[in-house]
Protein backbone atom coordinates (compact mmCIF):
# COMPACT_ATOMS: atom_id res chain seq x y z
CA UNK A 1 0.00 0.00 0.00
CA UNK A 2 1.21 3.22 -0.66
CA UNK A 3 0.01 5.97 1.95
CA UNK A 4 -0.72 9.77 0.73
CA UNK A 5 -0.93 11.47 3.77
CA UNK A 6 -2.95 14.81 1.88
CA UNK A 7 -4.14 18.26 4.10
CA UNK A 8 -3.36 22.17 3.30
CA UNK A 9 -0.29 23.47 5.45
CA UNK A 10 -0.13 23.26 8.88
CA UNK A 11 -1.98 19.94 9.07
CA UNK A 12 0.68 17.68 9.88
CA UNK A 13 1.73 15.90 6.59
CA UNK A 14 5.15 15.82 7.25
CA UNK A 15 5.53 14.88 10.93
CA UNK A 16 2.46 12.23 10.37
CA UNK A 17 4.30 10.78 7.23
CA UNK A 18 7.44 10.74 8.74
CA UNK A 19 5.96 8.91 12.37
CA UNK A 20 3.73 6.35 10.00
CA UNK A 21 6.52 5.71 7.93
CA UNK A 22 8.73 4.81 10.77
CA UNK A 23 6.64 2.65 12.86
CA UNK A 24 5.62 0.80 9.55
CA UNK A 25 8.88 0.50 8.71
CA UNK A 26 7.95 2.35 5.05
CA UNK A 27 10.15 4.72 2.78
CA UNK A 28 9.26 8.24 3.53
CA UNK A 29 8.97 10.90 0.77
CA UNK A 30 7.78 14.80 1.36
CA UNK A 31 5.84 16.23 -1.49
CA UNK A 32 8.48 19.34 -0.98
CA UNK A 33 11.14 17.35 -2.01
CA UNK A 34 9.76 17.23 -5.34
CA UNK A 35 9.07 21.16 -5.87
CA UNK A 36 10.90 22.92 -7.96
CA UNK A 37 12.96 25.80 -6.55
CA UNK A 38 11.07 28.45 -8.48
CA UNK A 39 7.56 26.60 -7.13
CA UNK A 40 9.29 27.10 -3.76
CA UNK A 41 10.62 31.03 -4.31
CA UNK A 42 6.82 31.73 -5.19
CA UNK A 43 5.19 30.33 -2.43
CA UNK A 44 7.63 31.77 0.04
CA UNK A 45 6.93 35.34 -1.81
CA UNK A 46 3.17 34.12 -0.66
CA UNK A 47 2.14 33.53 -4.43
CA UNK A 48 -0.03 30.74 -4.77
CA UNK A 49 0.66 28.08 -6.98
CA UNK A 50 -1.16 27.90 -10.56
CA UNK A 51 -2.31 24.21 -12.37
CA UNK A 52 0.73 24.69 -14.58
CA UNK A 53 3.15 25.00 -11.50
CA UNK A 54 1.91 22.11 -9.83
CA UNK A 55 1.64 19.68 -12.91
CA UNK A 56 5.36 18.99 -12.89
CA UNK A 57 5.64 18.51 -9.23
CA UNK A 58 2.58 16.08 -9.05
CA UNK A 59 3.96 13.75 -12.48
CA UNK A 60 7.60 13.69 -10.29
CA UNK A 61 5.36 12.40 -7.20
CA UNK A 62 3.69 10.00 -9.42
CA UNK A 63 6.76 8.46 -11.22
CA UNK A 64 8.11 8.13 -7.59
CA UNK A 65 5.12 6.01 -6.62
CA UNK A 66 4.56 4.34 -9.55
CA UNK A 67 8.16 3.19 -9.29
CA UNK A 68 7.60 1.88 -5.82
CA UNK A 69 4.20 0.20 -7.22
CA UNK A 70 5.77 -1.82 -9.99
CA UNK A 71 8.67 -2.62 -7.51
CA UNK A 72 6.48 -4.21 -4.98
CA UNK A 73 7.18 -1.62 -2.66
CA UNK A 74 4.78 0.14 -0.06
CA UNK A 75 5.90 3.74 0.63
CA UNK A 76 4.79 6.97 2.68
CA UNK A 77 4.19 10.52 1.05
CA UNK A 78 3.00 13.65 1.69
CA UNK A 79 1.53 15.72 -1.31
CA UNK A 80 -1.54 18.24 0.08
CA UNK A 81 -3.62 17.04 -3.22
CA UNK A 82 -6.00 19.57 -2.85
CA UNK A 83 -8.19 19.03 -5.69
CA UNK A 84 -10.10 15.53 -6.83
CA UNK A 85 -7.73 16.83 -10.73
CA UNK A 86 -4.72 16.37 -8.30
CA UNK A 87 -5.50 13.14 -6.78
CA UNK A 88 -6.13 11.82 -10.35
CA UNK A 89 -2.93 12.90 -11.38
CA UNK A 90 -1.28 10.78 -8.71
CA UNK A 91 -3.11 7.90 -9.40
CA UNK A 92 -3.04 7.63 -13.00
CA UNK A 93 -0.31 9.64 -14.44
CA UNK A 94 -1.14 12.01 -17.77
CA UNK A 95 -4.56 12.19 -18.24
CA UNK A 96 -4.57 10.55 -21.48
CA UNK A 97 -5.46 7.23 -22.98
CA UNK A 98 -2.29 6.11 -21.84
CA UNK A 99 -2.55 5.67 -18.06
CA UNK A 100 -0.89 3.75 -15.51
CA UNK A 101 -2.69 3.72 -12.57
CA UNK A 102 -1.76 2.86 -8.80
CA UNK A 103 -4.43 0.77 -7.60
CA UNK A 104 -2.32 0.40 -4.13
CA UNK A 105 -2.76 4.19 -3.51
CA UNK A 106 -5.06 5.38 -0.32
CA UNK A 107 -4.95 8.90 0.29
CA UNK A 108 -5.24 9.97 4.04
CA UNK A 109 -6.47 13.39 4.70
CA UNK A 110 -5.52 15.67 7.97
CA UNK A 111 -8.28 18.07 8.95
CA UNK A 112 -8.89 20.30 11.55
CA UNK A 113 -10.00 23.40 12.26
CA UNK A 114 -9.01 26.77 10.50
CA UNK A 115 -7.75 27.94 14.24
CA UNK A 116 -5.76 24.78 15.08
CA UNK A 117 -4.38 25.04 11.67
CA UNK A 118 -3.46 28.90 12.14
CA UNK A 119 -2.18 28.27 15.61
CA UNK A 120 0.33 25.49 14.37
CA UNK A 121 1.33 27.64 11.18
CA UNK A 122 2.16 30.67 13.64
CA UNK A 123 3.71 28.73 15.99
CA UNK A 124 6.43 27.10 12.95
CA UNK A 125 9.62 28.61 11.66
CA UNK A 126 11.75 27.93 8.68
CA UNK A 127 9.26 26.79 6.33
CA UNK A 128 9.17 28.11 2.74
CA UNK A 129 4.89 28.32 2.88
CA UNK A 130 4.05 31.69 4.56
CA UNK A 131 0.86 31.49 6.76
CA UNK A 132 -1.19 33.50 4.41
CA UNK A 133 -1.60 31.07 2.19
CA UNK A 134 -3.66 29.24 4.44
CA UNK A 135 -7.11 30.48 3.17
CA UNK A 136 -5.69 30.10 -0.64
CA UNK A 137 -5.51 26.21 0.63
CA UNK A 138 -8.86 25.62 2.83
CA UNK A 139 -10.89 27.41 -0.42
CA UNK A 140 -8.93 25.16 -2.88
CA UNK A 141 -9.28 21.49 -0.95
CA UNK A 142 -11.90 19.54 -2.45
CA UNK A 143 -13.36 17.14 0.20
CA UNK A 144 -12.56 13.30 -1.55
CA UNK A 145 -15.28 11.50 -2.55
CA UNK A 146 -16.40 7.88 -1.82
CA UNK A 147 -14.97 6.70 -5.46
CA UNK A 148 -11.71 7.85 -4.34
CA UNK A 149 -10.17 5.88 -1.20
CA UNK A 150 -9.69 8.06 1.07
CA UNK A 151 -9.88 8.15 5.50
CA UNK A 152 -9.84 11.20 6.77
CA UNK A 153 -8.42 11.30 10.48
CA UNK A 154 -9.30 14.63 12.73
CA UNK A 155 -5.74 16.35 13.68
CA UNK A 156 -6.80 17.63 16.98
CA UNK A 157 -5.98 13.67 18.58
CA UNK A 158 -2.41 13.50 19.45
CA UNK A 159 0.13 12.47 16.60
CA UNK A 160 0.12 8.61 17.99
CA UNK A 161 -3.40 8.64 18.14
CA UNK A 162 -3.69 10.14 14.63
CA UNK A 163 -1.36 7.18 13.50
CA UNK A 164 -3.52 4.74 15.24
CA UNK A 165 -6.82 6.03 13.10
CA UNK A 166 -4.66 5.72 9.83
CA UNK A 167 -3.78 2.27 10.36
CA UNK A 168 -7.17 0.84 11.40
CA UNK A 169 -9.18 3.43 8.92
CA UNK A 170 -6.77 1.60 5.72
CA UNK A 171 -6.68 -1.75 7.16
CA UNK A 172 -10.72 -1.62 6.43
CA UNK A 173 -10.10 0.01 2.66
CA UNK A 174 -7.61 -2.67 1.97
CA UNK A 175 -9.59 -5.40 3.33
CA UNK A 176 -12.82 -4.12 0.98
CA UNK A 177 -10.23 -3.73 -2.33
Amino acid sequence: MIYVVMGVCGSGKTTIGTALAEKLGLPFRDADEFHSMENKKKMSQGIALTDQDRRPWLLAIYKYMRRLSKEGNSGVVTCSALRKSYRDILVNGCISEEREPIPEIVFVLLHGSRAVLQNRLDSRSGHFMPTSLLDSQLATLEIPTSDEKCVQVDISMSPDKVMDQIIERTRTIAIKS
